[in-house]
C-alpha cells in the first residue's frame, strides 16, 4: 500500500512539472510558428498556349521509357452495380465476370463523349488485362474480378444516369 502510494505521488509531482513542456522546443506543437500572410505566386496566363501542358524534361534521356501501350480490353460481363453515397459524394462499385481467368488490373475507365454530358450520364468502361499465356476458362467464381472508383460531389452535379459497361451488357443506375 506504501509504494502505490509513493508510486502515486511521485507521478503527480512529475505531471505539474510538466507546464515548462508546453513552451519547449522539445514539444511538436512548437516547431512551426502561427501562420501568416504572403503575396500569391502569379499564376501562369490561362491563354497561353501551352498552359495545360505539363513540363517534361524531352524524353530523349539514357533511361527514358516510351509510354506502355494499353492492352487492356473491357470484361466479359458485368454482373453487380452498386453506387454507396459518401460524405464526400459516391463510390461506385462494379464486378464482372472475365472471359477466361488471370484477369488482371481491373480498373473503371470514365468514357468522354458529349452526348453523355449533355444527357447527364456518368459512363466507364470495365476494362481488364489478361496474362500472354493461355489460360483456362475454369468456373464462374474463379473468374470473378472487381473494382471500384470514388467520385466526388463535382463531379457527381448533374448526373442523373451511371452506366458500366462491358463487353456483353451494361448495367445503369438512376438516381432517385
Amino acid at each position: 500500500m506504501q509504494k502505490s502510494l509513493s508510486v502515486l505521488i511521485i507521478a503527480t509531482l512529475t505531471l505539474t512539472a510538466c507546464s515548462s513542456w508546453r513552451d519547449s522546443r522539445v514539444n511538436p506543437s512548437n516547431w512551426f510558428g502561427s501562420s501568416r500572410s504572403v503575396e500569391a505566386e502569379t499564376p501562369p496566363d490561362p491563354n497561353a498556349a501551352d498552359a495545360l501542358v505539363p513540363k517534361q524534361g524531352g524524353g530523349t534521356g539514357l533511361f527514358s521509357r516510351p509510354d506502355a501501350e494499353d492492352t487492356s480490353i473491357p470484361i466479359g460481363q458485368i454482373d453487380e452495380l452498386r453506387i454507396d453515397p459518401t460524405p464526400t459524394g459516391a463510390i461506385i462499385y462494379a464486378s464482372g465476370t472475365a472471359v477466361r481467368q488471370g484477369a488482371f488490373n481491373a480498373r473503371l475507365v470514365p468514357v468522354e463523349k458529349e452526348e453523355n454530358q449533355k444527357n447527364g450520364t456518368l459512363e466507364f468502361v470495365f476494362r481488364v488485362n489478361y496474362p500472354s499465356y493461355e489460360t483456362p476458362q475454369g468456373s464462374e467464381r474463379t473468374r470473378m474480378v472487381s473494382d471500384a472508383i470514388n467520385v466526388s460531389k463535382q463531379e457527381l452535379e448533374g448526373i442523373r444516369l451511371v452506366r458500366v459497361v462491358g463487353q456483353q451488357n451494361a448495367l445503369e443506375s438512376r438516381r432517385r
